[in-house]
């Protein structure tokens, strides 16, 4: 695939607005939409997003559709930035704009809640006849808003998908590999968001390096077990959707639901920390369906059982931690 190619996004948030900015750059003709008119509008005023992703001047090749239709007619690919849990809804109203053989990519990350199913898995449902792939990593909108080098990954049950849309993507600064495992990376790419939360807990109350360190580590030990017992691979989560993706959440103030945690382990309720953020936190909504993934496929993961308790306001973060330390001794390797 090479550039020149018409590309609808749905979603102007700031992953959203960078992924557009960086395919603008890279020659394609982008069409940017969101349900937001407000927002629309003050992008086309301004020339950028101000409210997700100030500083980024939008490029040239991008221009806002004031309509869906006018994003979506005769897209080579479409993209998807919508909030996972407003991925289904979000499909299903692009459906009937979009021309067949268009390659759909999604970027959100998380997992609906009443039905438990991943966006490839919504998709499969929904959109059987297109192709899909998911684009995850250790990406924070602002950094590819500026250009800083970043690697992610893109999976596809085919592989051409994967290989036409890393074509589409790939430019100097922004390198992206090939994956063939779909469902490790969506869950490698949601699941850390609840460990982010985790460690924005920690660190809201006080903790240091060492309580960060295992909770890292033993959440990746959480996701890999969830993960193979879903039918991913182990392997997965040790690449750029699992623990790179794990990594740069936990440790960046970039990352939303690090610092949705900080204000929880700081004390405040988990609803009004969510609002403060002014931003969807994706770990806040994925957290409760992981745990009920944990129970359908007995998995234990008592770090997200703790943490979506302490989500729901069942317990507060100091009983989470008394809970955690003090279960019983176990080898390192056992579940």
């Amino acid at each position: 695939m090479t550039n020149g190619n018409k590309i609808g996004v749905i979603g102007g948030g700031s992953w959203g607005t960078a992924l557009a900015n960086l395919l603008g750059g890279r020659g394609h003709n982008v069409r940017i939409w969101d349900p937001n008119d407000a927002l629309l509008a003050e992008m086309e005023r301004a020339g950028e997003n101000k409210r997700y992703l100030p500083g980024v001047k939008l490029s040239g090749n991008v221009r806002i559709a004031r309509e869906s239709k006018e994003a979506l007619h005769d897209a080579d690919i479409v993209l998807f930035a919508a909030p996972a849990q407003r991925f289904r809804d979000a499909l299903k109203a692009a459906l009937p704009l979009m021309r067949q053989g268009a390659i759909l990519v999604n970027v959100a990350k998380g997992i609906e809640q009443n039905s438990l199913k991943t966006c490839s898995q919504i998709a499969e449902e929904c959109a059987p006849d297109y192709a899909f792939a998911a684009l995850s990593g250790p990406s924070h909108a602002e950094e590819v808003g500026m250009n800083m080098p970043t690697t992610v990954a893109v999976a596809s049950a085919r592989i051409e998908t994967a290989e036409r849309v890393q074509d589409a993507f790939m430019t100097d600064r922004f390198r992206i590999y090939t994956n063939s495992d779909v469902l490790g990376l969506e869950l490698g790419g949601s699941l850390k968001n609840i460990i982010a939360l985790g460690a924005g807990i920690s660190d809201g109350m006080g903790f240091g390096d060492n309580t960060k360190a295992a909770l890292m580590t033993r959440g990746m030990a959480e996701m890999v077990r969830l993960g193979v017992r879903m039918g991913a691979h182990a392997e997965t989560f040790s690449g750029l959707a699992g623990v790179g993706d794990l990594i740069v959440t936990c440790t960046s103030m970039h990352s939303r639901n690090r610092r949705c945690g900080i204000l929880i382990g700081e004390g405040m309720d988990p609803r009004e920390a969510t609002a403060k953020i002014g931003m969807v936190v994706e770990g806040m909504y994925t957290a409760e369906a992981a745990y009920d993934l944990s129970r359908k496929f007995d998995a234990k993961m008592p770090i997200t059982e703790h943490i979506c308790k302490v989500i729901k306001g069942g317990i507060d973060a100091k009983e989470a931690l008394a809970a955690l330390m003090g279960r019983p001794k176990r080898h390192e390797r056992e579940l």
